[in-house]
């Protein structure tokens, strides 16, 4: 079993990849897998047109999540910040596609959301480098975790396997050995931790790799 990027924004990342990007730069090739949203960093003004880029983009067969999304403490605009957000977890309600989410100093804020949402997609918080009692906060709350080259040892043991995901996000490290990191840190082996995930993906995201 092939190890499943679920979210990188490395344009050289094998074709078992979910390859992140922006509605603005959305240009689906052969068989290639995408998530698209607008990240809060560089959030566009909330213009009719940009809404309707964003929708054609998350429609596309291609697309199988929504986002990046979120809300940055770091980055201004926080009404814009909510305002994006709620399109992206609306739309990823309509498109049944899982939601990409960014999160930095608004853990309270997005379990708030999930609260007033109860979404039937999967919420997903990439990059997680948090504590094992954030983890299990989340986790309580329904969210799944992803985890890429840096994390907390102990909260990516607190995970289990089904609301689990890996991924390399911007790091050059690989996938493959981002899987044997995390298979070490686990206790079992990179192999099984694929099937793991793969059955997480085919079952949260609606793809199946295998072409079952």
């Amino acid at each position: 079993m092939e190890p499943i990027d679920i979210h990188t924004h490395r344009p050289d990342a094998p074709l078992s990849a979910i390859r992140s990007v922006t509605p603005d730069t959305f240009i689906p090739v052969g068989e290639r897998l995408y998530s698209v949203g607008y990240h809060p960093w560089t959030l566009p003004p909330f213009t009719a047109d940009a809404v309707e880029k964003l929708e054609q983009a998350a429609r596309h067969p291609q697309t199988v999540a929504i986002g990046e999304s979120g809300l940055d403490r770091l980055h201004p605009y926080p009404d814009l910040q909510m305002q994006w957000l709620d399109r992206h977890i609306r739309l990823a309600e309509a498109t049944e596609k899982p939601l990409i989410l960014h999160n930095v100093r608004y853990t309270a804020e997005l379990i708030g959301l999930h609260r007033k949402y109860r979404p039937a997609q999967a919420w997903i918080l990439h990059g997680f480098r948090g504590k094992p009692d954030a983890a299990r906060q989340l986790l309580d709350h329904g969210f799944y975790l992803s985890f890429g080259e840096r994390y907390n040892e102990d909260a990516l043991r607190a995970v289990p396997d089904e609301r689990l995901f890996i991924e390399t996000d911007e790091s050059p490290v690989t996938v493959e050995e981002l899987y044997r990191r995390a298979a070490t840190v686990r206790g079992t082996t990179a192999e099984t931790l694929a099937d793991t995930i793969y059955r997480n993906v085919r079952s949260r995201f609606h793809i199946d790799r295998k072409g079952n």
